[in-house]
């Protein structure tokens, strides 16, 4: 009895999927558009417009396409600096993270105060409770009885971007009670 693998023509053998085409040839993609790799980016997450632009035009992308593809993302809602400023906002008070730095960070990802502002507007807490809920999981109760432990905390707080009277308020230390002069 002959196998019926030897009568296939294709040269594939068992394993074929399709009759009559050959393996191990892939059509060849055309390369993706500016459009195209923006979207894919925001698909992810979202993007401020000088990060998505500048992340395009380093991966050999023409600017003036690139930024003729954030426009239009942009005009489709797609890409919007404000909806990416609460998007930080959120995620970095979330992780315990202050004014400071965030307005910094925002700042670097090329919004103006403006926007900056409104963004940090819509955080609906206390930053002083912030501060506090992050010294709790950091030191737990140690911070009250040992001030070696809430300098520490203050340190943590100080760069992660709170102001000194929120972490005055979150860890009850003030540097000049503690020298003794």
């Amino acid at each position: 009895m002959q196998d019926e693998s030897s009568n296939d023509e294709s040269g594939g053998g068992l394993f074929d999927t399709e009759p009559g085409r050959t393996t191990g040839r892939r059509r060849k993609r055309e390369p993706a558009t500016p459009l195209q790799r923006a979207l894919g980016l925001l698909a992810r997450r979202e993007h401020s417009r000088k990060e998505l632009t500048t992340k395009l035009t380093s991966r050999g992308l023409d600017a003036r396409e690139v930024e003729a593809a954030v426009d239009k993302l942009a005009d489709a809602g797609w890409q919007d600096d404000n909806r990416f400023a609460e998007s930080v906002v959120r995620n970095r008070t979330g992780s315990g993270y202050g004014p400071i730095h965030i307005r910094a960070e925002l700042r670097m990802h090329g919004l103006d105060d403006d926007a900056i502002a409104a963004a940090l507007d819509t955080f609906e807490g206390s930053w002083v409770e912030n501060a506090r809920d992050l010294v709790a999981r950091r030191y737990g109760n140690a911070i009250h009885d040992d001030i070696a432990v809430r300098r520490k905390a203050a340190d943590t707080l100080m760069r992660r971007g709170f102001s000194g009277d929120v972490v005055r308020a979150a860890t009850r230390f003030d540097p000049d009670d503690s020298f003794g002069c």
